[in-house]
């Protein structure tokens, strides 16, 4: 039983596409504090002169320390979803398969989202089912399992069953592998070679949301995606 976990991700980049498709449950880590300026609540996608970030503006005044990411609520003040809508038609609206995805993300981008988490778990749905990767997710919220950092971790993977965790290659600065493997669990992480493919501007950008990848490659996003990946003890 191979299980991952990772924070909700707003249009995630491509690795985290690559982690959930390698795993046999992947945990979506929504009971944990939202950290300011991460990729839970922004994204980078391509534009002619480069990098363009898409950020869901969100409150957090006077939260911080005491904020789960299920809890985080969208600041409605600014016409965000607007922007990120003409965003995405401005920079990929030629795309050749920008069409495939067009109506969805329209209608996303015409509801009136209160909260972070379900916005982010409706694009993933989305996203993931573009890709034909069908791992089922469950919310950390949904377990009851606590402790912080890599006593988490573990005990998340305990409440699954897991016998392998599928770690990013961050894990290594705090992960124990020792005390996983005293469970039955062996750690195993995830270094993702990203891949090269057209992206409609020079020069390639990599580190883009996945709609990138999507937007360009279509049908064959998922090959695309896949065929970059090595994992490591």
């Amino acid at each position: 039983m191979i299980v991952s976990i990772h924070q909700p991700a707003y249009l995630p980049w491509l690795g985290y596409c690559d982690r959930v498709a390698r795993s046999d449950v992947h945990v979506v880590l929504d009971h944990v504090q939202f950290e300011k300026n991460s990729f839970v609540n922004r994204n980078r996608v391509r534009a002619a002169v480069g990098a363009c970030w898409l950020t869901v503006p969100v409150r957090t005044a006077g939260r911080f320390g005491a904020l789960a990411i299920r809890d985080v609520e969208i600041d409605n003040t600014s016409d965000w979803r607007r922007r990120h809508w003409h965003t995405l038609v401005q920079n990929y609206g030629k795309a050749p398969h920008f069409g495939d995805h067009a109506e969805f993300l329209e209608s996303t981008y015409a509801q009136a989202w209160t909260q972070l988490a379900p916005l982010c778990a409706a694009l993933a749905e989305h996203i993931l089912a573009a890709l034909d990767i069908r791992t089922p997710r469950v919310n950390s919220s949904e377990l009851g399992v606590g402790g912080r950092k890599d006593e988490l971790i573990l005990n998340i993977c305990r409440r699954l069953g897991a016998t392998t965790y599928l770690s990013g290659a961050l894990g290594r600065n705090y992960l124990n592998p020792a005390r996983f493997a005293e469970h039955g669990i062996e750690i195993v992480y995830q270094d993702y070679a990203h891949p090269t493919y057209p992206q409609g501007y020079e020069p390639f950008l990599p580190n883009l949301s996945v709609v990138d990848l999507l937007c360009h490659c279509g049908p064959a996003s998922r090959d695309v995606l896949l065929g970059a990946a090595a994992v490591r003890a």
